[in-house]
């Protein structure tokens, strides 16, 4: 459709909700915004059934919006585009396009590829669900560049035209059920991002995930497949070849390194050869919030792991230690089964720190697995790992859940973590 005198509704005023209202003016479209929230915004108008029903030319959702909310299936019945942030920058994002899915990872591998390529001099911008909004990226993209995106099921779940060159997919376990309410939904929503490739384009799939498996037969795009088998006699093998030895990769637990033979078939695909891949996995630092290491006091280290906000992340961030854990679990329930974390958390964990308002959901599935303790805050669960943790103990905030009960995003979360244990650490060292 022309956006030019287009009358259009944005909803959800958050970053890429702004981002697309200022891009739509910039094409000359009459653009009114909404949020559940008031906001101090040009055109802005409170978020009603009746401003849903007056008659849009178009309807521009953020992420974070439903699509099945009534009003908007009234819409859609009227007649009316109603269509997400990455579907509005399809037709204006030049160059080729890497997307980036999974239950888990996809923030970590996103950043890899974006590492690696700009290392080996390719050009290249990193956006998507996180950093910099996928319709921000088109009004700056080039031919001749690459699009590295970070494509959350949100994303993926309005998409028709959006193509991506290489389609990644890590993983895909129970998660947002909250949103899409069956796994199967949560599912198609992410397998929308090899539905919509075209002959000539790659997927890359996890072989050891079935859903993966799956999506092969959704594309007319090629497979190319990585698998926890590529890793033989401490070597990390990408489409059989070996990049590196296991002991080089700089972010820990062996997800990471199914991570790294994701973000290598896809930098492969981009031109980088194997040997400047290695290089630069070598160079590359954790992502903030994803298995960080924050500090060591006393002999006792802190990890910050925040980014776990699914069970399955959670099981990952586990995987990485060999045991003494004080696990910080909690948040915002998204409809997850915490049974699952029982043999690990016996296992591993001397206890469960238990925050926020799933914490007696999360009491009930772990019950007799692992000690719990009720700490209700994150600063409590801390200071109640740190009077009780020994020398060689690790506190690892892997929660689990989202974050929206007690702070603002997981990143608000991780933060507080950090500035505790900073506290912490200032009061041991004084």
């Amino acid at each position: 459709m022309t956006l030019r005198h287009s009358n259009s509704l944005v909803v959800g005023m958050e970053k890429s909700g702004r981002a697309a209202a200022a891009f739509l003016r910039a094409q000359g479209a009459v653009v009114t915004c909404t949020d559940l929230k008031p906001r101090d915004l040009p055109g802005f108008r409170p978020q009603t059934d009746e401003l849903f029903a007056e008659p849009w030319d178009l309807i521009v959702l953020s992420p974070g919006v439903p699509t099945d909310l009534p009003a908007l299936e009234a819409a859609r019945a009227r007649g009316v585009s109603v269509i997400g942030e990455i579907e509005l920058a399809a037709p204006f994002l030049q160059g080729h396009t890497i997307g980036i899915t999974g239950s888990n990872g996809k923030t970590t591998t996103t950043s890899l590829v974006g590492h690696i390529l700009q290392s080996a001099g390719v050009p290249v911008q990193v956006g998507g669900n996180i950093g910099t909004p996928v319709i921000a990226m088109a009004e700056i993209s080039r031919e001749g560049q690459w699009n590295v995106l970070e494509l959350s099921s949100f994303q993926l779940e309005n998409i028709r035209a959006f193509h991506a060159h290489v389609a990644v997919c890590l993983n895909v376990t129970q998660n947002h059920l909250d949103r899409h309410h069956t796994f199967e939904n949560y599912a198609a929503a992410k397998g929308n991002l090899f539905r919509t490739q075209q002959p000539g384009d790659f997927a890359v799939l996890n072989a050891d995930d079935a859903t993966c498996r799956s999506f092969s037969s959704l594309t007319p795009a090629t497979p190319l497949w990585f698998s926890g088998n590529d890793i033989r006699d401490a070597q990390v093998f990408v489409n059989g070849e070996p990049l590196m030895p296991l002991a080089d990769i700089p972010i820990p637990g062996r997800h990471n390194a199914e991570n790294v033979m994701a973000a290598a078939a896809a930098a492969r695909l981009a031109g980088v050869p194997l040997a400047a891949i290695a290089a630069a996995v070598r160079t590359f630092k954790a992502v903030e919030h994803r298995l960080e290491f924050v500090a060591e006091i006393n002999g006792v280290r802190f990890y910050n792991d925040s980014k776990a906000t699914s069970v399955d992340a959670t099981i990952k961030a586990l995987d990485s230690f060999e045991g003494h854990l004080w696990v910080i679990l909690g948040g915002k329930d998204k409809g997850s089964d915490y049974t699952v974390l029982r043999d690990r958390l016996h296992r591993k964990a001397l206890a469960a720190l238990l925050i926020g308002s799933s914490a007696e959901k999360i009491a009930a599935h772990l019950a007799g697995a692992v000690k719990i303790m009720e700490a209700g805050t994150l600063d409590r669960a801390i200071a109640e790992a740190w009077k009780n943790a020994a020398p060689g103990d690790t506190v690892l905030l892997a929660p689990a859940c989202a974050s929206f009960d007690q702070f603002r995003s997981y990143e608000h979360r991780g933060q507080v973590f950090k500035e505790i244990v900073g506290r912490l650490k200032n009061g041991a060292e004084a």
